[in-house]
Parts: C-alpha cells; structure tokens; sequence
C-alpha cells in the first residue's frame, strides 16, 4: 500500500483559515451565536459559586434564612433554565451558519466540476469525484456543526474557569496550571498520527465510491463476461483495506482520546485534594471552596473530552477540506475563450490550418491537419480506430485546448469567439448518446424556455422520432430513466437528433452518429440528414461508407495525417486506402468496380 503522507500543521491551518474564510457573508448571524455561546459559558460558571455561597456562608455556620436562600436558589435555578432556553438558539444559530457554509461549498465544488476540462475527466475517476462532492463536504459540514461549537464554546469555558479558580485560591489554581502542558501534548501527538490515518480513510473510501460507481455503469458488461466474482474480490479488497484504516483510527481514538484523559483527570483531583488536605493541618478549610474547585475540575474536563472526541472530526474535516481545495484549485481547466468579444458565427465555414496536436504532450494523435469545409458542405471523416477522427471533432468543440496551428471559423479562429456562441451554434450527435433523467420533452428542449412545444414536436418529426414517441403512452411527457436506459439505441439517437435539430445550429456535427442505428431506422433519418444538412457545415464522422457517399469532401486519415482526400468516386479512382476500406464493406471488386463506373 503507498504511504500517505502526513499533512503538517502549517499546511491543516491554512485549509482552516480557507474554510473560516466562508464564514464572512455570516458575521451578523456568527456574532448573535458567539453573543448567546457567552452567555451559557457564564451561566456554568456561575452555578458552583452560588453552590459555594450556600454551603459556606448559609449551610456550614446554620445561618438557614429562609429569604436569602430562597433568592439564592430563585437565582441557581433561573441560571439553569436560561441556559438551556440560551443553549437551544445558540445551537440552532451555529447550524444555520454550518448548512449554509456547506450549501455554498457544495455549489463551488460542482461549479468548478462544470467548468474542468475534459482531460481531468480522461485521468479522474467518475466516483473519486463524486467522493468529494458529497462524502467530503459532508465531513466539512460536521466540522461546522460540531466541532468548532465544541472548540469554541470549550475555549470559552475553559478560559471562564480558570478565571474563578483564582478567583477563589490563586495558589491552587496555579497547581492546576501544570495539567495544560500534559493536554497540550496529548493534542499534538494526535493531531500528528492522525492525519495520515484519516488521510488514507477518505482515499479507501474515495476509491469505494469509484469501484462502485464503475461497477453500475457496467453491470451489462460485467455479468455478459460473467466478471461477478472478480468484481466483487476487487471491492472486497479495497473494502478491507478501509477496515484496516478504520481500524488503526479507532485504535488509536481509544488509547489518546478518553483514557489519556481520563489519567490526566485523576492527576488534578489528586492535586487538589492533596492540597486541601495538607492546608487542612494547618487552618480549617471551606467546603464550598472545596466543592467548587471539584466542580470546576469536572466542568473543565468535560470539555477537554468533548475536544478531545471532536478532534477525530476535525481530522476528518481537514482532510475532507484538502481534498475539495484541490478539486477546486485544479488548473486542468475546460479551454478558455475570450467572452468579451461580441464575434458571432454567421456562415459557419470552418477551416482547418497546420494543426497539431498531443494529448499527453509526447506523441501528436493529429499531425499537420489542412482543410476547409464552406457553409451547405458536408466533410467526412474517414479511417481505422485511433486515426485521429474523434481528436479534430474534439478540438473543434472546444473540448482540449490546443498549441500548434488553428481551427477557424468565418475567418476567425475558435479562441475568439464566445463559447456561448460557439455551442449555440454548433450541434454535436455522438455515437452513444447521453439522456438525461427527466421526460422525453425535458431531454430536447434541455431547459431552453424559448423552445415552445410545438418546435420541440416539430423537431421530433423532422428527424422522423415524432412516429415513435407518439406511440408511448404519455407521449412527450414519457418518462426518461437514467441514460435512457429503456430505450433502444436507435430510439436515443433519433431524441438526441431532434435536440440538436430543435437548436437550429449552423454548423452540424456527427460522431458516427448512425453506428448504433438499425437498417430501418437507419433509411428513414437519412432523408433527415440530408434536410439537416441543407444550408449547414457539417463534419461527420463517418464508419458506415455507404452513408457518406455524397459529401462533397471526404478526408482519409491514418495515425493522425490526411493521407487521402476527395469525393467519393475520386478516392475510389485513387485505389488507395479508401478504396481498401470500401472493398472490405462491401465484400467484392466487383462493387466497387461498379461504383466507380
């Protein structure tokens, strides 16, 4: 197992800090709280002295009057109920605030998951992502809710006690004094080893939630191949390998949390005790200063434990709180675009000039990609798996960012214009098409209020869907489970055709967007096609041949070059690498002999 390092003070203060920084649009709301938390740590520290008064001043010398014991126990008691009437709004107070921190947090967190660019998405697990969305803020929040109470109402009242202790003995109290350096080195030596131990908990646990997560999105996989067995000895493995670091925390919690203590309790009753047992040789002691300093030594462990037992939490939320900075301090940002500028696509004519490009920085997947695709032109791409098609699409959605060369459009480059602009006007039809949960009409028109319901019907009909939705039994209002899992795959192409189609973009984009299409299906939207095409760009990603005959432009590619380029019938004239392909389609010479007299 790889060692996980240990996280130094320096480096948990400043995640601190980072997270006290979200606490600023609540200051009235934190000053309200601190103002009631005050006003409870005085109440505790009240209730032993008016003990105190009574049992010197009224019960030892049998001064029973009944009006000033009466007051003095109208007061003890009006003390308890009001801080328990104070305590109710304070806590209520500091987990308003702690709700709304995380509230906010969350929504940063998924904020910047939006705005990352793909290549995150390409080396990140799906799970370890959602790890910390949700596992890791909700560590955060407990921190919030708990153990910064627990911190600061515990500082409050520590420092409240010490201030009566002297109050009442200055000698004793000073005894009392040497307890502190033994809590603070307690505290140290957990905070120390305990980072690296809960550190390597949200890591095993992070990695749960991704073999789970991979394991859901590939059920169908996973029992076709029948890797049931194999699947479930992976996540036992990783599960026993949280149990190991559960393991060590809860170890580790027991020996430095309660019991150390707990010792440390028994060494200042010890002291306290020895110290009025020796004064009692030389002058009579007062109870009650007794019973208060006993007290106050129950009163002052008592939050020490709570401390002690939050610090767990806090470890947790340190860690937790790492991790959510780093996602949100991540530099693998989505390409930038200067948002600024007013450039608008009118024509949509793209060309492609000189580019190159790498997606790990050491081997180029394009190398030297030239060509141009005028407005009403379709452009197909062509070759075996790994060539480059998927590569130049990408690029041209604005999906990696790259260095060398440039893609235009309408003259300018990509960079310039807006990306709203860019996917307002671009449509993208991918082999595998992604629904979202929702209903039918929900997925074509993707929240665009302007799309009325008949423009979605008639996009629907234009990509030929209109015959097959209309058939379900709440029409367009059918019910969408996630990815659409309920319908076949040419039933998701043609709803993810009519949500581009409702879009009327200028430049038209198809990642082998009939691959997955039956026959059937297949003839009736390519009389849809050709209309989509009709007065639009279009770039297509081309498997199936036989579909891309017309365009006006068809590129070969070969481990990332243009090695052939032309109509249909000039590459079939060339006998090249086309040619090799569309012979090996359509099974005999014959046909191709044919196809190109």
């Amino acid at each position: 197992m790889e060692k996980t390092p240990i996280m130094k003070g320096k480096e948990q203060r400043k995640v601190l800090f980072r997270l006290l920084s979200y606490t600023k649009p609540h200051k009235k709301t934190i000053i309200l709280a601190f103002s009631l938390l005050l006003l409870t740590t005085i109440g505790d520290i009240l209730g032993p002295i008016l003990v105190k008064i009574f049992i010197d001043d009224y019960l030892t010398p049998r001064n029973l009057v009944f009006e000033p014991l009466f007051a003095l126990g109208a007061a003890y008691l009006g003390i308890q109920i009001m801080n328990v009437l104070v305590s109710y709004f304070q806590l209520l107070k500091f987990q308003e605030i702690a709700l709304k921190i995380i509230q906010q947090l969350r929504v940063d967190v998924f904020s910047k998951v939006q705005s990352l660019g793909l290549k995150y998405f390409d080396k990140t697990p799906a799970g370890s992502i959602v790890s910390r969305v949700t596992n890791d803020t909700e560590a955060i929040k407990d921190m919030f809710v708990s153990v910064l109470v627990t911190f600061i109402q515990g500082a409050f009242l520590l420092t409240g006690i010490f201030v009566a202790m002297f109050i009442l003995n200055v000698k004793l109290a000073l005894f009392c004094l040497v307890i502190l350096p033994i809590l603070f080195m307690i505290i140290r030596t957990y905070r120390k080893y305990s980072s690296v131990f809960y550190k390597d908990l949200r890591e095993r646990l992070s990695q749960l939630n991704a073999k789970l997560s991979e394991s859901l999105q590939g059920m169908s996989i996973i029992q076709v191949f029948r890797q049931e067995r194999r699947l479930r000895k992976e996540f036992g493995d990783i599960n026993e390998q949280h149990y190991q670091a559960g393991m060590r925390n809860i170890k580790m919690d027991g020996l430095l949390l309660r019991p150390a203590i707990d010792l440390v309790y028994v060494l200042a009753l010890i002291i306290v005790l020895s110290f009025f047992g020796i004064s009692s040789f030389n002058s009579p002691i007062e109870i009650g200063v007794l019973y208060a300093f006993i007290s106050y030594l129950d009163r002052f462990f008592e939050p020490v434990n709570q401390i002690m037992m939050r610090l767990s939490m806090y470890q947790q939320a340190i860690i937790a709180a790492s991790r959510a900075f780093a996602l949100l301090d991540e530099k693998e940002l989505a390409p930038a675009q200067e948002d600024k500028l007013s450039d608008r696509i009118m024509k949509g004519e793209i060309e492609f000039r000189n580019l190159s490009f790498s997606y790990d920085g050491k081997r180029d997947v394009l190398k030297n990609i030239s060509f141009t695709a005028k407005p009403g032109e379709t452009v197909a791409l062509v070759g075996h798996t790994g060539s480059g098609k998927s590569s130049i699409i990408n690029l041209m959605m604005r999906f990696y960012e790259y260095e060398r060369g440039d893609i235009f459009i309408d003259g300018k480059s990509i960079k310039s214009y807006p990306a709203e602009e860019l996917r307002t006007k671009m449509g993208l039809v991918l082999q595998d098409p992604f629904l979202f949960y929702g209903t039918i009409k929900d997925n074509i028109r993707l929240h665009n209020e302007e799309l009325t319901d008949e423009e979605i019907k008639a996009a629907a009909q234009f990509v030929q869907a209109h015959t097959f939705i209309d058939k379900l039994e709440d029409g367009y209002d059918h019910a969408v489970v996630e990815r659409g899992s309920t319908f076949s795959s040419g039933q998701r192409q043609l709803i993810a055709f009519a949500r581009t189609i409702a879009a009327n973009p200028k430049i038209l984009v198809l990642d082998e967007a009939t691959a997955n299409i039956d026959t059937e299906t297949e003839e009736a939207i390519q009389t849809a096609l050709e209309k989509m095409r009709k007065g639009r760009t279009t770039i297509a990603i081309a498997h199936r041949l036989s579909t891309i005959q017309d365009a006006e432009l068809i590129l070969v590619l070969h481990q990332g070059e243009i090695v052939e380029r032309g109509t249909h019938q000039e590459l079939l004239a060339k006998r090249g690498l086309y040619h090799k392909m569309y012979l090996l389609q359509n099974g005999s010479a014959e046909k191709v002999e044919d196809a190109v007299g």
